[in-house]
């Protein structure tokens, strides 16, 4: 099992500290580093700006979205990084949610699934550097009846294949991702619960293309914060787990609340987003439990995290993607270095 980082969300108020955070991982060994974006900070600029100062380590996007940009433009922008990177890219996909793809892109939140697909066949098809057309639902290339005709991408990637991961929760998702991607890009995984939530669709998708979970990347991402009282370091994450519980996506679209009732949690998630949804993110966050959060997250002294690790890493995850927490960048770095520890303890590194 390999070790990543997330920086999440440039923006988020530890910007002046991402770089280093970034570059302090990249001298521990850690695999690849991973920015996001929703409707702030975009991933691509963040990524360029730690690859540039960074030397080993791989940059992803998790992720960049679907609705934000053409197929033709995501292809584009994977080639450059991945040339300008020396094959050091990683590009992850996903269809975001239908608040952000409708009010902040104007793109219609419809047939995710079928989107997803097509979008990933032209970016695939786009990255050959063989002249694109494609006829699909929801992308025509080129257009009919007009002066347009089959481009080819004049950039060269480092590599032939730049590694695809799909942002995937759903059952659906989660099995057509495992058919036409190269890696899954899991949020709020449970080691106890990852069988049932997330692999068996995903080792169904394999099958369906003739494929075998061989090099295929099972790559969750979990806060990790180091510490001796567990029931305080999970309190730190009751707002973070009660806003995507309760607040992400509608009453009837939030999938992470969806991901919670798979794990055993009804009536639970369901009090989460009845607060949270009217207005009391205080009495939504107090009302996650406890086991919910130290299921997902990472907590406690470096040989109780080594144990959660192996649990991870005997669930079939093969990259373990940390959002290393801390008030401080000393408290961050500090987290950074017992993950590494932790791995080494558990035997895993």
């Amino acid at each position: 099992m390999r070790l990543g980082i997330n920086l999440g969300y440039w923006g988020a108020g530890m910007d002046g500290d991402n770089l280093a955070v970034a570059q302090e991982a990249d001298r521990l060994g850690y695999d690849v580093c991973w920015a996001a974006e929703a409707y702030g900070s975009d991933a691509p600029t963040v990524l360029s700006w730690v690859a540039a100062q960074t030397e080993r380590i791989d940059v992803g996007s998790a992720i960049m979205q679907i609705p934000a940009r053409q197929p033709a433009m995501t292809a584009m922008t994977a080639a450059t990084l991945d040339s300008l990177t020396g094959g050091r890219f990683r590009l992850g996909l996903g269809v975001s949610g239908p608040q952000v793809s409708e009010g902040w892109y104007g793109v219609k939140f419809d047939k995710p699934l079928a989107r997803t697909r097509e979008y990933v066949e032209i970016v695939r098809k786009a990255m050959t550097r063989e002249r694109l057309s494609y006829d699909g639902e929801h992308w025509t290339l080129p257009l009919p009846g007009g002066p347009g005709k089959p481009i080819k991408l004049t950039v060269h990637p480092q590599r032939e294949h730049i590694p695809l991961y799909i942002a995937a929760i759903g059952p659906k998702n989660l099995e057509q991702t495992g058919e036409i991607a190269d890696g899954a890009l899991l949020i709020f995984p449970s080691a106890e619960h990852l069988e049932e939530t997330a692999l068996r669709h995903l080792r169904a998708g394999r099958e369906k293309a003739g494929l075998t979970m061989d090099g295929f990347d099972v790559c969750p991402t979990l806060p990790l914060a180091l510490g001796d009282d567990v029931n305080a370091l999970a309190d730190v994450f009751r707002p973070y787990t009660a806003l995507y519980v309760g607040g992400m996506g509608s009453r009837k679209q939030n999938f992470y609340n969806q991901l919670a009732q798979r794990m055993g949690y009804e009536k639970e998630a369901a009090e989460v987003q009845d607060k949270y949804l009217a207005g009391d993110k205080a009495g939504a966050a107090a009302a996650v439990p406890h086991s919910l959060i130290d299921q997902t997250t990472l907590l406690g002294s470096v040989e109780r995290i080594a144990e959660r690790m192996t649990a991870y890493a005997e669930a079939g995850v093969t990259t373990l993607t940390l959002a290393p927490a801390g008030f401080t960048l000393d408290e961050r770095v500090a987290a950074l270095r017992a993950g590494v520890e932790a791995m080494e303890r558990a035997g895993l590194a």
